[in-house]
């Protein structure tokens, strides 16, 4: 047999026999953490994986984000084994983050639109400690693909086996659990009994799976509840059965059919409509109204999203002028650091917060300021001659991720402010219980973008990215709950538009990079999109500010 060279995080290198599986070699737990999944060369493998190559490997634990994300996803697996088996005939689905959780919708087999009652869901839940007090293996087996396709159809799994049918893989890799199988969608958790740490909480007319935060002990954190982001999720939630889609199979069926322009259009005119009404709220507001703030994550569509909504005050009469926040950025020697040392473009204190609320409050009292010009390639603040004064009749549109926080425009007076938070939660789902992730949609548009308008590889923005996230979660969503009205810039059709320009900048990251297990995740993700032509996506859209062709001027 061949030998192959494992070397461990700890210094450690062994030698084997090829096809050992890693989990062979795990070392005692750490703080009681078990250890659910490997990076092997930087891939994430599960226990079960067999070692063929010379590699390095780690073991991954709650504390780190890809065991984070394993553990997710196996609670998913043990929740849909505890639903089957107490509810084979409801329609349950995993359908979108939550808090620190996950929303869950419950339909019982009458159809009677109730939701999912208490003792329903204490039942569940105790069915889920049945399943982990037994310390049950989960299996990761291979089937032939016609084994595959043949067993989802008896077994009424449409949702996954529209999405294996329009993929070919020699074999398709499946999760096993005593009778209970699924498409695998990344690795689980070797054993059912690793799953500890979870609660179900009611939220009609569904219920949240609430899971451990990230970190070295396994706690849950108290629940934070989010209406606005539930409502958001609810209405595309709506726009979802408008358009007849809310699975990544429905998806490429469409693009299979040659619909997809239409799709596209009706899409785009739900964005549209959205920006109707919140123009008009701005402009029922108008005698008190002199600025909007437009705030939200990284990668959300706010610049897109501020010269659409401009468009639409105008056709109502009003006079927008819109200022990008970008613009006043700090110099890089005055920017904040974050944990890691790197520049935290995220911080609140990366933009000039004096220099921000003195021009802010000139104008609104009709003085004229020379603003600032951010050169992001240069990373330089540039001014470019220009003046600007606001008369009475004018109203001014501020795009930023602080918008809704109260330090950026503390110099101008509560009711003079009209607050949007806008974001991208798709949702679609990869089947009824594997969400697409919303935070990766958005991902993907950086990815795109930044490569396209800002220098960056695709490297680059995977190294920026926790960083990105942590000052989302310690700026950003805080004060979404400011916000006036909601606007989601997520399109049902986007990934398969941005597939093949994303996959070719994946394939740029490499196993010696420790973010290839994140590309390798994106890579194998992206695999069950369909590419679709970029031609039907309309000039105006917000998914052009990513991929180009825009016809407004940045």
């Amino acid at each position: 047999m061949q030998q192959i060279t494992v070397s461990f995080k700890d210094g450690r290198r062994l030698e084997c026999r090829a096809g050992t599986p890693v989990g062979s070699f795990i070392p005692e737990p750490t703080n009681g953490q078990p250890f659910l999944a490997a990076l092997v060369n930087n891939d994430v493998a599960s226990l079960s994986y067999p070692l063929t190559v010379n590699c390095h490997v780690s073991f991954l634990t709650l504390g780190d984000p890809h065991g984070w994300r394993v553990y997710c996803r196996s609670l998913c697996y043990v929740l849909a084994m505890a639903v089957r088996d107490l509810f084979p005939h409801a329609a349950f689905a995993v359908e979108h983050s939550f808090g620190n959780g996950l929303y869950c919708s419950f339909e019982p087999h009458d159809k009677s639109g109730t939701g999912i009652c208490d003792e329903q869901l204490r039942g569940v839940e105790a069915r889920m400690h049945e399943l982990i007090a037994d310390d049950l293996p989960i299996e990761r087996c291979k089937l032939s693909y016609a084994d595959a396709l043949a067993a989802f159809e008896e077994a009424g799994l449409d949702d996954q086996y529209n999405l294996l049918r329009f993929r070919n893989p020699p074999h398709v890799v499946t999760h096993r659990c005593g009778d209970f199988w699924e498409l695998a969608h990344g690795p689980l958790a070797a054993h059912t009994g690793a799953l500890q740490c979870f609660r179900l909480i009611p939220y009609p007319p569904g219920f949240v799976l609430h899971m451990p935060s990230r970190g070295p002990a396994c706690r849950l954190d108290d629940f934070e509840d989010q209406p606005h982001l539930f409502q958001i999720f609810q209405e595309h939630k709506e726009w979802g059965r408008i358009l007849n889609v809310a699975t990544v199979g429905r998806l490429n069926q469409i693009i299979m059919d040659g619909e997809m322009s239409r799709f596209v259009r009706r899409a785009e005119a739900l964005h549209e409509k959205k920006l109707t009404q919140i123009a008009d709220a701005i402009t029922s507001r108008a005698h008190d109204v002199r600025m909007v703030l437009v705030a939200g994550p990284s990668s959300a569509g706010k610049t897109t999203f501020s010269k659409r909504l401009a468009i639409h005050l105008e056709a109502n009469g009003l006079r927008p002028v819109t200022i990008g926040a970008d613009d006043y950025f700090v110099p890089p020697q005055r920017n904040p650091r974050d944990e890691d040392g790197n520049p935290d473009y995220e911080h609140i204190e990366a933009v000039d917060l004096e220099l921000f609320n003195e021009h802010m409050a000139q104008l609104i009292q009709g003085r004229p300021v020379e603003p600032p010009h951010f050169d992001f390639s240069r990373k330089e603040r540039q001014y470019r001659g220009d003046v600007l004064q606001i008369s009475e009749d004018e109203i001014i549109i501020v795009e930023g991720i602080h918008g809704l926080n109260p330090r950026l425009t503390g110099s101008v007076p509560s009711p003079n402010k009209f607050r949007i938070y806008v974001s991208a939660l798709t949702q679609l789902n990869m089947d009824a219980h594997n969400r697409v992730s919303t935070t990766d949609n958005r991902l993907m548009r950086r990815i795109v973008r930044d490569y396209k308008y800002r220098g960056h590889s695709s490297l680059d923005t995977l190294r920026m990215w926790p960083s990105v996230r942590r000052g989302e979660k310690r700026w950003i969503f805080p004060f979404q709950r400011e916000a006036d009205a909601t606007f989601n810039s997520a399109l049902d059709y986007e990934l398969a538009i941005l597939k093949p320009m994303v996959e070719p900048l994946l394939m740029q990251v490499n196993p010696m990079h420790t973010e290839y297990a994140e590309a390798r995740r994106l890579s194998e993700f992206l695999l069950n999109f369909l590419p679709a032509a970029v031609d039907p996506v309309p000039p105006s859209s917000i998914l052009r500010e990513y991929i180009g062709g825009s016809g407004l001027e940045y």
